[in-house]
């Protein structure tokens, strides 16, 4: 299904994006080296709470998954790159640490993810894959806009992950988001300029680059969630949900 939103609506997504925003800042903010994931779970239930919003995360139960994912945020670390289930793991220093969160606030959701290095140490690559996922992020979203097409948009990310030379898995990767979190049309992260859906209005988009170093290909952990690099090479992952207007696409998710 693709959603078009009202301005009512997309004015309600702007509220839901900047609570992502905030609590996934407050979450880097206070994911030191120690830092227990589960903790980042709690915290991240506890300020959905205080927000009066819901989860996207925490009864879903999408055909790639295992049952309900039973969580609240996704904590995926070093060769982790997406659908990171929490566990009882602490931080280490240099681990490169991605956070992916969705909820729904007065019945639209947002979506969005960051990743860092946390700690003092920078492992080799690390700092170079986080800026690659954010400079194909602002691509595709300067590459959205009314009548523009998801193939441009797609071809905008692409060029930046291969230009930098990481292999690109087409899996996952962005999608249709408004009442529900995962809609169509789905936004592959390397594809051709001019084709697939015509962007208007009113749609909102998640999109999300994500890469491994050195592979495309993905092994599942036993949790049947937390998908990590084949090789075991470092992965980092960068989201933000957009709504498409008039004049562009605006960043729901962006802080400050």
């Amino acid at each position: 299904m693709i959603e078009i939103l009202t301005p009512a609506q997309v004015d309600r997504a702007r509220r839901t994006g900047a609570l992502v925003g905030e609590i996934l800042q407050t979450l880097r903010s206070r994911c030191e080296v120690g830092t227990n994931l589960l903790d980042l779970d709690r915290w991240t239930a506890e300020m959905i709470r205080d927000a009066g919003a819901e989860s996207c995360y925490v009864d879903y139960a999408p055909s790639f998954g295992s049952g309900p994912f039973g969580h609240y945020v996704c904590t995926s670390v070093n060769d982790a790159v997406l659908h990171g289930r929490p566990r009882d793991q602490r931080v280490a220093d240099g681990n490169l640490v991605s956070l992916d969160l969705a909820v729904r606030l007065d019945g639209v959701a947002a979506d969005s993810a960051i990743s860092f290095v946390a700690g003092q140490s920078r492992p080799a690559g690390s700092v170079e894959l986080i800026e690659t996922t954010e400079r194909a992020l602002a691509a595709g979203i300067a590459a959205a806009g009314p009548g523009a097409r998801i193939g441009d948009i797609s071809h905008a990310i692409g060029t930046v992950l291969t230009a930098a030379g990481y292999p690109i898995n087409l899996q996952f990767g962005g999608h249709g988001i408004g009442t529900t979190m995962h809609q169509d049309p789905h936004v592959a992260n390397d594809g051709r300029p001019g084709r697939g859906y015509q962007l208007r209005p009113g749609l909102l988009l998640a999109l999300e680059p994500w890469i491994m170093v050195d592979t495309d290909e993905l092994v599942t952990d036993d949790d049947g969630w937390t998908l990590r690099s084949a090789t075991g090479c470092l992965t980092a992952h960068s989201e933000h949900t957009v709504a498409i207007t008039d004049d562009g696409a605006e960043v729901l998710t962006r802080v400050g």
